[in-house]
């Protein structure tokens, strides 16, 4: 009997409470949002002597999931093919992809997946992991949301940018010039206009 009575008390007292559940079984998934890469671009900008060269990816695709009504906690993950890189040079393009810098035929995928997300008002703080040529290393992009359109395929449009260092990544080759000074520089500007197609609800 006494058993019986403290096998009762312990299911008494795990029971839920009724009309509650757990935070974890009520919170609602976020939304799915697809990057349109045919309306989204990334492009990047490097020091080359006195200039600058600016490039592109042709070949990427990615996914965010968030609420619109409030961007915070959302996540981003977006997958790039190293090979597509376009720099309006196919000669220059073709050195990028061999082993002195993007060493496509081993690392053919450059991969970013955010770790936190940040949001005031439309401004946008994006914490994450960027991996290029097999190196992972912690990046921050500030940026904004453009808007979201709520017509039948709702859309959202966002713009990002973050400055890396290229070292960082292995991506190392460089020469002396004529004169003094590198042929490049280290630092690498990275700017990325995103429109996002809604998947769900």
């Amino acid at each position: 009997m006494v058993r019986l009575a403290r096998l009762s008390l312990i299911s008494t007292l795990l029971a839920p409470v009724p009309g509650t559940l757990s935070a974890q079984a009520t919170a609602p998934a976020l939304p799915t949002w697809r990057i349109d890469a045919g309306h989204s671009e990334i492009t990047f900008r490097v020091r080359h002597l006195m200039s600058r060269v600016s490039g592109t990816f042709r070949e990427w695709s990615g996914s965010i999931q968030g609420d619109p009504a409030d961007w915070a906690g959302a996540s981003v993950e977006v997958s790039i093919k190293a090979a597509s890189i376009d720099t309006r040079n196919d000669s220059r393009d073709t050195d990028l992809r061999s082993e002195k810098f993007f060493d496509v035929a081993n690392h053919p995928t450059i991969t970013f997946r955010s770790t936190k997300v940040e949001a005031i008002g439309t401004a946008l703080r994006i914490t994450g992991e960027l991996t290029i040529r097999g190196v992972t290393r912690p990046v921050m992009l500030e940026g904004a949301v453009l808007g979201v359109n709520e017509g039948q395929r709702p859309r959202a449009g966002f713009e990002a940018n973050t400055t890396i260092n290229r070292l960082d990544y292995g991506v190392t080759y460089n020469r002396i010039v004529e004169g003094g000074g590198t042929l490049l520089g280290d630092d690498v500007q990275i700017d990325i206009a995103i429109e996002a197609v809604r998947q769900d609800g």
